[in-house]
């Protein structure tokens, strides 16, 4: 991925690129670490929630069969038009749609195979004073437990739900979920650098308990390197 101006800020994926230099929250990895790690065997509707400039929602249309369709939804003017924007100049321009619009209002008469979120957090720190980024970023506009029974809502039966959170607010999601009746089936603890603390848990979760499938990925093996399991995920998208 590479950023080929500064003023608009362009990135440069494999097979299509993305502007954010109007979004309240930028392109970064954990957009990319959910994009590429979750599974999307067998998923011909797709949900987006907080889609941003429409980072995963693309790395979704790239992943999946010509007949999956992929929705976006974004409650901020500005986010969601840059992502009208990239999907326009992307190949997948009638695989996804974006709608400007909260998640709790939306509904288009159908139910989603898979949903996934990379949702605002943070909710106990302190606010950034930029109004956008503020909402982008904790919790103001969609809850833990508004996530929560929004995929309960918009899930088929056989749905499932996946998404990245911080360790801490992680875990607090994870015993949330499982008290409205969604479970862990597949979890990725993930680590900057081998030493440090985890930072990010990635979740998918179903609505029905079974055996949970565990991995743990590192980001740097050394200070300046990229460990061979990310190279090996993100393959695909980078260049």
């Amino acid at each position: 991925m590479k950023n080929s101006a500064a003023h608009p800020r362009i990135f440069q994926f494999r097979k299509f690129s993305i502007g954010d230099d109007r979004c309240a929250m930028k392109v970064g990895t954990d957009a990319v670490l959910l994009g590429a790690w979750v599974s999307v065997a067998g998923a011909k509707r797709i949900l987006d929630i907080g889609t941003g400039c429409g980072v995963i929602a693309l790395m979704l249309a790239q992943r999946t069969n010509d007949d999956a369709i992929i929705n976006a939804v974004e409650i901020e003017a500005a986010d969601a038009r840059q992502a009208k924007d990239n999907v326009l100049k992307s190949p997948w321009l009638k695989k996804v749609t974006v709608h400007q619009k909260a998640i709790q209002a939306f509904d288009i008469g159908e139910r989603f195979d898979l949903i996934v979120s990379n949702p605002p957090y943070y909710v106990n720190s302190l606010l950034p004073p930029a109004r956008a980024r503020a909402q982008a970023r904790h919790g103001k506009s969609l809850t833990a437990e508004e996530l929560i029974d929004q995929s309960l809502r918009l899930l088929r039966p056989s749905g499932k739900l996946a998404v990245v959170l911080p360790f801490a607010e992680g875990n607090e999601f994870r015993q949330r979920a499982k008290a409205k009746g969604m479970f862990i089936r597949r979890q990725l603890a993930f680590y900057s650098r081998r030493e440090k603390p985890q930072e990010r848990w990635l979740f998918e979760l179903a609505l029905t308990g079974g055996r949970v499938e565990q991995e743990e990925l590192i980001l740097y093996e050394t200070m300046l390197a990229k460990s061979q399991a990310y190279i090996s995920l993100t393959k695909d998208f980078y260049l």
